[in-house]
């Protein structure tokens, strides 16, 4: 097919995606180089989760410290998200993706060099600007492909966050346990700085705009601060203890100020989380099941790492290679049904599939707490993995086959605010309970404490639940393929 002209801003979208026809060529590129951006900045998210470990004794600094590299890294990205999500609305998606990928590859040099534990936290933290190009991408392919088409494409996508993970894993725990964990960046800056270049020269700009989208700062800001006060309370509560009040003010204010945040949005004539969407049945289940979703994964990926890699009796004593081979199950388990799921969603219909991802996320967690060795734990976290895959597909197309088209952008990025906050959560609960729950051990003269059993299982425990109230919420989801959506 051919593409057409394109059409005036005041026509609706439903008349938009009637009327238009897609260059399904063109389209296909643009796919194939959004789903390389996609591996390739999950390859850079999740190279350094099984160098966690070695991280904290690097640095002398304890799990949940650790941990905030991956979680302050979130709360930026989560904060920012949205505000990317709108400048994309107004002035264009491929526009503002390009600003974030400079910006993103000023920060991922930074942290590629840098020595010193704070100076590294801050760098990645900024880094966390690279998140806001998954809902910029998302929206740009939902302009290139007709409706019928937009669940394989999301499924592919979504196979690329598995792939880049699967490739992260490995070659990332490969790279760190032989050069160190920094020379990660610098194998992949080249590849990055080649991509950018490909999207500047082959993505076109987005069809919709809506110049009249006002973008709420003051939300931004509070959302950040807000998170960043829980994450921190929850990453220092084992050091400065759990009663201090220390912790009790961080947890505590910053859950009131999220409290408080609601409250002002939705008085907001531009709010930051757009409540009439979120009103919409199948998009508030979507964003609610997502937070879940991603805090289960952050919570296993930390936990079995950590469990990997701590000496024995407590852990089982691997290096950081062993751990990312044992880890790898899961992201290649994620990568090959992410596809297929699409096709099947598109043809079967999203809520099958919901409700299954949900039972047997829930039956796989639950199997991974009751792990005695390291080959159950290869075993399980395939269980938990295709529950993981089939449902973070169909909530996908849940959402984007639910909501407007030139809304797409503060959609998704809605959407993804929601991931990164259960990941941004994740992290450090994982890291309490490991700094929390401790045996010690004396060997000869020298004592030393290490995480007890319910250290590894507790974790799990949580994400297991998680998933059930997921599987109670997806029930309600209203069906989106060949039906009207919510």
């Amino acid at each position: 097919m051919n593409s057409t002209k394109p059409l005036k801003n005041n026509a609706t979208s439903s008349e938009k995606e009637n009327s238009s026809s897609y260059n399904i060529k063109y389209a296909h590129k643009a796919l194939i180089l959004l789903a390389l951006l996609a591996v390739l900045v999950m390859y850079i998210d999740i190279m350094l989760t099984p160098s966690l470990p070695a991280i904290s004794k690097q640095y002398n600094v304890n799990s949940a410290q650790a941990a905030l590299i991956i979680s302050l890294y979130l709360v930026f990205g989560t904060a920012i998200m949205p505000i990317i999500g709108k400048i994309g609305d107004i002035y264009g998606k491929k526009r503002t993706l390009m600003y974030v990928l400079i910006a993103y590859l000023v920060m991922v040099s930074i942290t590629s060099f840098m020595s010193r534990f704070d100076i590294i936290l801050i760098s990645r933290t900024f880094q966390g600007i690279g998140l806001s190009m998954f809902p910029l991408a998302f929206s740009l392919i939902r302009e290139e492909f007709p409706k019928e088409m937009v669940p394989r494409a999301q499924g592919l996508i979504a196979g690329m966050f598995g792939g880049g993970t699967a490739l992260g894993l490995p070659l990332g725990a490969y790279i760190s346990n032989s050069y160190g964990w920094q020379a990660n960046y610098h194998v992949v800056l080249p590849f990055l700085i080649v991509l950018t270049i490909l999207i500047f020269i082959v993505i076109r700009e987005s069809r919709y705009k809506q110049a009249s989208v006002k973008l709420d700062y003051i939300g931004a800001a509070w959302l950040g601060i807000s998170l960043a006060m829980i994450v921190l309370g929850l990453s220092q509560g084992a050091t400065w203890g759990w009663t201090s009040i220390k912790v009790l003010a961080l947890t505590l204010i910053g859950g009131l100020s999220l409290i408080l945040l609601l409250i002002f949005e939705k008085r907001s004539s531009h709010p930051l989380l757009d409540f009439k969407m979120l009103s919409k049945r199948n998009i508030m289940i979507a964003n609610i099941s997502i937070l879940i979703l991603s805090m289960s994964m952050f919570l296993a990926f930390q936990t079995i790492a950590y469990r990997m890699e701590e000496p024995l009796p407590s852990g089982f004593g691997f290096d950081i290679l062993t751990t990312g081979l044992y880890l790898l199950p899961m992201a290649v388990t994620m990568m090959i049904l992410a596809y297929p799921v699409g096709i099947l969603v598109s043809k079967y219909g999203v809520k099958k599939f919901l409700i299954g991802g949900a039972l047997i996320g829930a039956v796989g967690f639950l199997l991974l707490s009751t792990a005695s060795s390291a080959a159950q734990i290869a075993e399980y976290i395939v269980i938990a993995a295709v529950g993981l895959a089939i449902l973070m597909i169909s909530l996908q197309n849940l959402l984007v086959l639910t909501a407007d088209p030139h809304e797409m952008g503060l959609a998704t990025s809605m959407n993804t605010t929601f991931r990164n906050l259960g990941s941004s959560l994740g992290a450090p609960i994982a890291g309490s309970f490991i700094s929390t729950y401790t045996v010690l051990y004396t060997v000869g003269s020298k004592s030393f404490s290490l995480p007890a059993g319910s250290a590894y299982t507790y974790p799990f425990y949580v994400a297991s639940a998680g998933f059930i109230v997921a599987f109670f919420l997806v029930i309600f989801a209203r069906e989106v393929i060949n039906k009207k959506t919510a």
